[in-house]
């Protein structure tokens, strides 16, 4: 299937089902202290969502076994959230998705849990400063690889890496449409930008090598090495000029 491209309503319900993700996520933040569970997390999670009138995405996604993904430290993506307790100093990326009359949105974050080290802190606001750094690159009439590169230029120029086998995303009547969204590349090339395009940037950066392994439940994604990952991710709209965040308050 090729790139679909959203009308305005279409647009519009998508920015109902983003604001709900950040309304979710906004309530999260404000529950990430030391000896919180990821499990209750996830239980939160569902609470708000059904008190916003929406589902989780991904609970059942390929079999997902959960609403939500918390991945703590080293993990990259796709943690499924459990009885692990978070921590002093440990970072936690949190994702959410929100299904609202038939369309997505799609956010992550990482946050320090209590007074994280000045490391875990600059991979932080590095994975944040790349996804601003691509969003400001998804302006109609660019190129995908605009976005690819400007946030791969950002995290390395802070002395980080980007992650290679895992990709930002097509996103609307499903969770995963064309194109992939890489978090690497070269300015100039790739697809069109086109009005009406709606697509998911997640910059995962990593404090030491690019490379990543799967877990045994096989979803969890970790560093290779062992080292920190930040995970952040909005969903956007381009539009003729600079692109509208569909999942933010």
């Amino acid at each position: 299937m090729g790139i679909i491209l959203k009308t305005p309503e279409e647009i519009a319900i998508m920015r109902r089902a983003g604001r709900i993700v950040a309304e979710v996520l906004a309530r999260l933040t404000k529950e990430i202290r030391p000896g919180v569970t990821t499990g209750e997390l996830d239980a939160m999670a569902v609470e708000e969502l059904a008190k916003l009138g929406a589902r989780a995405s991904f609970l059942g996604y390929h079999g997902f076994p959960a609403h939500i993904c918390t991945s703590v430290n080293e993990q990259v993506v796709h943690g499924i959230p459990g009885k692990r307790a978070l921590r002093e100093g440990d970072i936690v990326a949190i994702d959410v998705g929100a299904l609202v009359d038939g369309f997505h949105g799609d956010a992550a974050i990482t946050l320090p849990v209590g007074k994280a080290s000045d490391q875990a802190i600059s991979l932080i606001d590095a994975t944040r400063g790349a996804l601003a750094a691509g969003i400001s690159a998804g302006y109609g009439g660019a190129r995908l690889g605009d976005i690819s590169a400007a946030i791969q230029r950002h995290a390395e120029s802070h002395g980080f890496s980007v992650v290679r086998e895992y990709v930002g995303h097509g996103i609307g009547r499903d969770m995963h449409e064309e194109p992939k969204v890489a978090n690497f590349g070269i300015p100039g090339q790739g697809p069109l930008l086109r009005e009406g395009m709606t697509i998911a940037l997640e910059p995962m950066v990593n404090a030491g090598g690019w490379r990543t392994r799967v877990a045994d439940d096989f979803w969890t994604v970790s560093t290779m090495d062992g080292s920190l990952s930040a995970h952040f991710e909005h969903t956007i709209a381009i539009t003729d000029g600079e692109a509208q965040v569909l999942t933010a308050l």
